[in-house]
């Protein structure tokens, strides 16, 4: 344990693995502090145990679903190591065993490692939205009493979340390096894949449950019958409310979670590399080291989240302070680590304090960009309201420009920051390669850095959905009271719902940048792995004028467009049939009160649809990369990493910020006095046309653009996997081709799955 390290980097190891653990035990004391507060009404408690129920039912029934294939890979990743040797920090590791008992050992460390993983992530999912649930009644209840309280509850039960994500992931990380020691790579992809896999999962499945039922509750409830968003009337409001948990409290917490594991593990690859071509193990050291102080920073900024004790207040500028809080503390603490503990490393200490110092400022930035795009008080959303007076079609058409212009400005942003890493790193007199492997480490640095506050990012995001449940159970709970109290607590958490909206939009920014940076990372890694088994096979680079490696780019940059149509297709097809359905029940008579509504139809529909996408969507990340390399080798399947990075960055920043917009448009014409005269407020032509662009852009904003992240993650730790098996058998055999056929086959499947509908589990 803990081997080649000095007696301070191994004390400093262990406080690392403490503040995990205290990162845990944040999340518990916070846990009980939010249960101890009142759940308000008997009413509102009935509302509230309908989406405890829908929401755990669903989590249950996911699990069923995708445990088959966690299985066969827990297989595949122990016979792995059967096919390439171990790797040479393996073999030094565990120094004077036999090779094969090397390979049990990596092969059972990987295996292990890939169910921590998918364990780890699934309970920051399952547990933080549990929390969340429990969190949203007493929210409501608040709402009587101020607007600090109010904001207080749902923020600290978004951070049990945020506390989570952090804790288990260090705790993961750490524990795999104190026990492997330079051999943590092997079984760190492991953990990686088996985190960002489950985060697939938990997106897809999360995304396509919550905007089927939106977008159908939507078109009937609003659009058709002009009731409000959350009339108990609506027989899809539950679903809804329950799709708001597992989308983006599950969802967005697993998808964060593995954007942490997977920084860690390109950056201690790279660190690695950088270890054996130094000496200085303070290349491996500094990323734990970081991600530790990154965890004390988020439990201080969070704490500091608290409103006032009036019936208002602005808690968007409570939540900033927090972050801005915590993101000054942890750079002040980067560069007292850089200075005392890097100093004796290449190039200075200061090199890689810098990188992690651009990597916190690059997610502050990505927020206030994120913001301006998305937020009620900027110009773009303000657009898009404006263009509702001409009906529908200019309600989109503003949006689209809205989604395709903050694209651009995300890139740059990106781009400029892995030029950052460049300026900081490629000034050193190394030799040319060495230089390429120090800029890679210093953008993987900056995705450390970036995700430093994943706890008050997650908390920010998992704040959303609580504010938007509060809403909507004090809207069922107390329709039809106008005495003071409950109109003010009502716009109390109107108020709330839409910061909420906005910090949810920031979080999916935060989200995909990060998911940019470390594939990134990942791809440095991919080329260093596949340089230790053959230093010829990427010797020219990725020679994107080499006509295989440029079929191998269009494939991956296509692959994206591909998976978001069946994200979108599958929430389509099933918002069809909750049309149906509520109208169907509209028809029997819910409307006028004759008739109880069915909550459990639409609930059992948006489930049905999200389970039948889980494996099919989950075979496109997981077979096209194994398929390409198989086919066109290493360097083709470099270029097809590099089209899918690009691409998907695109195309997910274009999706989750133009249906952020158009949502947060919808909501100022909802918050405009009422007068059908003057075609404002609910009700209105107006209103009605910015529905419509809400619903085109919520699975845009909430399923495909979201899951790209996990899944563009997916293909760069598969791509990770197989590189050495696809340099070390250039030539396939029978039995290679056999291999190619059975994938093909199972892309074949998948593909056609995907295009099946839904089946109705509604008796008409």
């Amino acid at each position: 344990m803990l081997q080649g390290l000095t007696p301070f980097e191994q004390v400093a190891i262990l406080c690392v693995l403490g503040i995990a653990i205290l990162g845990l035990l944040y999340a518990l004391m916070l846990r009980r502090q939010i249960l101890k507060e009142d759940r308000g009404s008997a009413k509102m408690i009935e509302v509230w145990s309908a989406i405890r129920d829908g929401a755990d039912t669903y989590l249950k029934r996911q699990l069923k679903s995708i445990l088959p294939m966690i299985g066969i890979l827990v297989v595949a990743l122990f016979l792995s190591v059967y096919i390439v040797p171990p790797s040479a920090e393996a073999m030094e590791r565990f120094a004077g065993l036999p090779e094969e008992t090397v390979r049990l050992i990596i092969g059972l460390a990987r295996a292990l490692a890939f169910v921590m993983g998918a364990g780890f992530s699934l309970m920051v999912g399952q547990l933080g939205m549990r929390m969340a649930v429990q969190a949203n009644v007493r929210v409501a209840a608040a709402a009587h009493k101020s607007f600090g309280d109010s904001l207080r509850i749902g923020y600290r039960a978004g951070t049990i979340t945020g506390m989570l994500t952090d804790g288990l992931g260090l705790f993961g990380g750490t524990i795999i390096f104190i026990i492997l020691g330079i051999a943590a790579p092997d079984a760190l992809l492991g953990f990686g894949f088996g985190g960002t896999l489950l985060a697939l999962f938990m997106r897809v499945g999360g995304g396509i449950y919550t905007k089927a039922a939106d977008v159908g509750a939507d078109l009937v409830g609003k659009v058709e019958a002009g009731i409000p968003e959350d009339d108990p009337r609506n027989p899809a409001v539950v679903a809804d409310l329950v799709g708001d948990n597992v989308g983006d409290c599950a969802g967005m917490a697993a998808d964060i979670f593995e954007s942490y594991e997977v920084t860690i593990v390109a950056g201690l690859i790279l660190g690695l590399a950088l270890f054996h071509m130094t000496g200085h193990m303070e290349w491996i050291v500094y990323p734990l080291l970081v991600r530790g102080i990154g965890v004390l920073c988020s439990i201080i900024g969070t704490y500091a989240v608290k409103g006032g004790p009036g019936k208002s207040g602005d808690a968007m500028k409570a939540i900033f302070k927090g972050f801005f809080t915590s993101a000054v503390i942890s750079i002040a603490l980067f560069g007292g680590l850089g200075y005392f503990y890097m100093a004796n490393v290449p190039g200075g200490w200061w090199r890689p304090f810098a990188a992690t110092a651009i990597g916190v400022m690059l997610a502050m930035l990505i927020d206030r960009l994120t913001e301006y795009f998305t937020g009620t008080h900027k110009r773009p959303v303000n657009e898009i309201r404006d263009s509702t007076n001409t009906g529908p079609a200019t309600t989109i058409l503003t949006g689209l420009s809205v989604g395709f212009e903050s694209t651009v400005w995300s890139v740059i942003v990106i781009a400029a920051t892995i030029f950052g890493s460049i300026l900081i790193f490629g000034t050193m007199d190394v030799t040319l390669a060495e230089k390429v492997a120090y800029i890679l480490y210093g953008v993987a640095m900056t995705g450390i850095g970036m995700l430093t506050l994943t706890g008050n990012n997650v908390a920010m995001d998992s704040f959303g959905p609580i504010a938007d449940n509060a809403n909507g159970i004090g809207e069922m709970a107390w329709s039809g009271k106008k005495d003071k109290s409950t109109v003010e607590a009502r716009q109390i958490l109107a108020d709330l719902d839409a910061v909420g909206n906005t910090t949810k939009a920031i979080t999916k920014g935060v989200a995909i940048g990060s998911a940019v940076i470390a594939a990134v990372s990942l791809f440095g890694s991919f080329i260093t792995d596949v340089s230790k088994i053959d230093p010829m096979a990427l010797a020219s680079g990725i020679r994107v004028s080499e006509p295989m490696v440029f079929v191998g780019m269009l494939i991956g940059a296509a692959l994206p467009w591909l998976f978001s149509s069946f994200c979108i297709q599958a929430v389509s097809r099933a918002a069809s049939l909750i049309v149906e359905e509520v109208r169907r029940q509209f028809k029997a008579g819910v409307l006028k009160g004759r008739v109880k509504p069915d909550y459990r139809a639409a609930v059992n529909i948006s489930t049905s649809a999200a389970q039948k996408e889980l494996v099919s969507l989950a075979m496109l990340g997981v077979l096209t990369p194994v398929i390409v390399g198989l086919v066109f080798k290493v360097e083709a399947l470099g270029g097809f990493l590099a089209g899918i990075i690009v691409s998907g960055q695109l195309l997910a920043v274009f999706m989750s910020n133009a249906g952020g917009a158009w949502d947060n448009a919808k909501k100022m014409i909802e918050d405009e006095p009422r007068d059908l005269k003057k075609n404002t407020g609910k009700g209105s032509e107006r209103h009605k046309a910015s529905v419509v662009g809400d619903t085109v852009g919520d699975p845009l904003k909430d399923t495909a653009g979201p899951a790209l992240n996990p899944m563009i993650k997916v293909v760069n730790l598969v791509s990770l996997i197989i590189a050495p098996i696809v340099v070390q058998y250039q030539e396939l055999g029978w039995a290679g081709w056999v291999v190619v056929g059975v994938l093909l086959a199972g892309l074949v499947w998948a593909i056609g799955n995907s295009k099946k509908p839904v089946p109705s589990l509604v008796k008409r």
